[in-house]
């Protein structure tokens, strides 16, 4: 069984969101907290740094070019140099006590964005998207962290988590991007891990990040768990598959609220790591407007 290794010399402080672009074999990614988007090319070891005005809690790359960020006030439409062009709407959370965490597009090229509640006193978050109009529409709530985005290789499910409840839900979608009942897919047990950023196998296998878990998992369409990939960092915060044969996950780690010993004892904390796999990954489809 390969390991997983750091794809290069970087730790970050709350990497999210790992994406990876077919047309120029290049990995992209926001540091939260850092408020940043970076560009990562493996073969050329090139590594670009985007400053932005707030923090990215989640973007896709659009068709046109350039991006399509959640920043906490709202969602842009940016350039590729990550300079703003367009506003599409506000936070439709309370920005103070609600950021964008997770999110990305679908197989139609609709992007969605999810909040995480801070003050976590109740469900208070919620999921959002954007179609190719740029009309944004609440599809979700009763969340209190939103995570987890994915979606079967049929397009018929949407999968997310929330992840301070340790749960993972799946929803019926059709082509319009009807949205059918919410149901539990899987729970979690205290101490396992609480399930993370995610993405999909072309078997139509679901891998998350278990969050303070210490490692990364694979579930059939079932929810058989089918294997189990240790990590020499605590909190992995997100998976998405790239490279040139689409078999390579990617993953991000953070080191956000880690006490100094931790970080000498887990020194690739805020990490990115590679491992080689045997499935096969599904794109990310880049957002597409009219």
């Amino acid at each position: 069984m390969h390991k997983p290794e750091p794809l290069f010399d970087y730790q970050g402080h709350l990497p999210e969101c790992p994406t990876w672009d077919s047309s120029t074999q290049s990995l992209y990614w926001t540091d939260i907290l850092q408020k940043e988007i970076h560009c990562y090319r493996p073969e050329s070891n090139q590594h670009q740094v985007i400053a932005m005005p707030e923090e990215v809690g989640c973007f896709a790359l659009r068709e046109q070019g350039g991006f399509i960020v959640a920043m906490r006030t709202g969602i842009w439409l940016t350039d590729k140099q990550g300079s703003l062009q367009q506003k599409i709407c506000d936070n439709p959370n309370n920005p103070q006590l609600a950021r964008f965490n997770d999110g990305g597009t679908d197989p139609h090229g609709r992007f969605y964005a999810g909040t995480y509640w801070g003050p976590r006193d109740y469900n208070g978050a919620l999921l959002c998207r954007v179609d190719a109009a740029l009309k944004t529409t609440v599809i979700q709530c009763d969340i209190l962290g939103a995570n987890g985005l994915a979606f079967s290789p049929d397009g018929r499910w949407m999968y997310t988590s929330d992840t301070p409840n340790h749960v993972i839900y799946r929803t019926a979608l059709d082509e319009q991007g009807q949205l059918g009942e919410r149901q539990v897919w899987k729970r979690f047990s205290l101490g396992n891990g609480r399930p993370d950023g995610a993405a999909m196998d072309s078997e139509g296998c679901y891998w998350t990040a278990l969050f303070d878990g210490y490692h990364i998992a694979r579930f059939s369409p079932q929810g058989e768990l089918l294997e189990e990939h240790p990590l020499p960092v605590r909190c992995p915060t997100m998976v998405c598959f790239g490279g040139s044969q689409m078999n390579t996950l990617f993953i991000t780690t953070t080191r956000e609220n880690m006490s100094q010993q931790e970080l000498l004892e887990r020194p690739l904390s805020g990490a990115i790591f590679t491992l080689q796999v045997s499935a096969t990954g599904i794109p990310k489809p880049k957002f597409k407007e009219n």
